[in-house]
């Protein structure tokens, strides 16, 4: 089963019903969520006024940004396919050399992106 993040109306929703008073584990089965999916969510999101959907979503969306990405293309391996290109290589040619070199892993996504 794969896992779907919580959207901003789910956020919502959680927020009315803590201030009602609810259960996590009744706000759990009324989303379709485990009731460690709800916790997570409150552990991670609540501010010093407690949990806010607006609040919630924003720290969210701050640790999506600043997560650290996999750079597959580094100016290193930029240069090297601009070298080849100009020296008229077929981007297949490039891909296939910059695989048995062991410096990319996939070289079809390369080739099928020019």
């Amino acid at each position: 089963m794969s896992y779907n993040h919580l959207c901003p109306e789910k956020r919502y929703y959680i927020e009315i019903e803590l201030k009602k008073g609810t259960s996590q584990n009744k706000i759990a089965k009324s989303l379709g969520r485990s009731q460690s999916s709800i916790s997570r969510e409150l552990d991670r999101n609540t501010g010093q006024r407690g949990y806010r959907n607006k609040q919630a979503e924003s720290f969210v969306q701050e640790r999506h940004k600043n997560k650290p990405k996999e750079v597959k293309l580094t100016d290193e391996i930029k240069c090297i396919i601009n070298t080849r290109i100009e020296d008229d290589w077929s981007p297949e040619q490039v891909a296939g050399r910059l695989k048995n070199d062991g410096v990319i892993s996939n070289a079809s996504k390369l080739s099928a992106s020019n």
